[in-house]
């Protein structure tokens, strides 16, 4: 399936609809036949299809003689359009549904996927957040919650931020995880976000995103004590300066020194 086509279905186009629209936009006018042969929409069925998009104002119409020819609706015209109905349809529906859902807390662990889904539902999240919030970002995840961060900082939220990329925010209590030890324990995609101590997000943000969401307190208790000490043996390892490397066995030193790396790599950048 060709991308436009795909895209077209997914605002509501049925297939040969879209065959019909993107035809129209490469030829007009053109008559039901020309645009059968060009499109592959059989001939049988093209003017039931122009007929219903003519209906929609997709299509424009004029006859000349015995012959009827079609041309599309401009593409900014058309995109409008589906943008405003889109706007006014979400906006009637969302008061409906919010008014049926009922939100409770329980210990079960809920499983969510795709990633825009998972940034959306941490997007949720961190709006609702009253005290404090933990979390583990790579440069992905960062980029697309640092506005929220941001205005979370502005109303004086708790910011307890591990970072497992090379960027870096302005606000908040902010510390990079050893690059090495997230390669070494494979948490260079993963995404943690743990709201008041009241309902945590774990997942992996990839090709193939899913994410872990509880309220179980044993399971935020593990969470919140993993950042924490992280942010812990930060505090440590800067008291004790770079003479400490040399104490540490050699799996351990260069772990540490993927510390002192990235954070020359930031003095460089600054």
């Amino acid at each position: 399936m060709q991308p436009l086509q795909e895209k077209l279905q997914q605002i509501g186009f049925t297939e040969y609809e879209a065959k019909t629209y993107l035809a129209l936009l490469k030829e007009y006018p053109a008559t039901g036949y020309q645009i059968s042969k060009n499109s592959g929409v059989p001939r049988s069925m093209v003017y039931e299809v122009l007929s219903r998009l003519h209906a929609r104002g997709a299509v424009l119409e004029t006859i000349e003689g015995r012959a009827t020819y079609y041309r599309p609706l401009a593409p900014e015209i058309l995109i409008e359009r589906h943008q405003e109905n889109l706007k006014a349809l979400i906006n009637d529906l969302k008061p409906a549904l919010t008014q049926l859902y009922t939100t409770f807390t329980d210990d079960r662990a809920w499983s969510l996927t795709d990633q825009g889904a998972i940034y959306s539902y941490c997007q949720q999240m961190l709006t609702e957040v009253k005290k404090e919030v933990y979390l583990v970002l790579n440069d992905d995840a960062l980029s697309q919650l640092a506005p929220t961060l941001e205005k979370l900082s502005q109303r004086s939220i708790d910011l307890n931020i591990l970072l497992t990329g090379n960027q870096s925010l302005p606000f908040g209590s902010t510390t990079h995880h050893p690059p090495l030890e997230s390669e070494l324990q494979g948490l260079t995609n993963t995404l943690l976000v743990l709201a008041d101590d009241q309902e945590l997000l774990v997942g992996d943000i990839s090709e193939e995103s899913r994410a872990t969401i509880t309220s179980n307190k044993n399971l935020i208790l593990i969470a919140r004590q993993f950042v924490w000490m992280e942010f812990f043996t930060q505090r440590v390892y800067a008291k004790l300066g770079s003479d400490f490397l040399n104490l540490l066995d050699p799996e351990d030193r260069k772990i540490f020194e993927s510390i002192e790396q990235l954070n020359h790599l930031e003095e460089k950048n600054k």
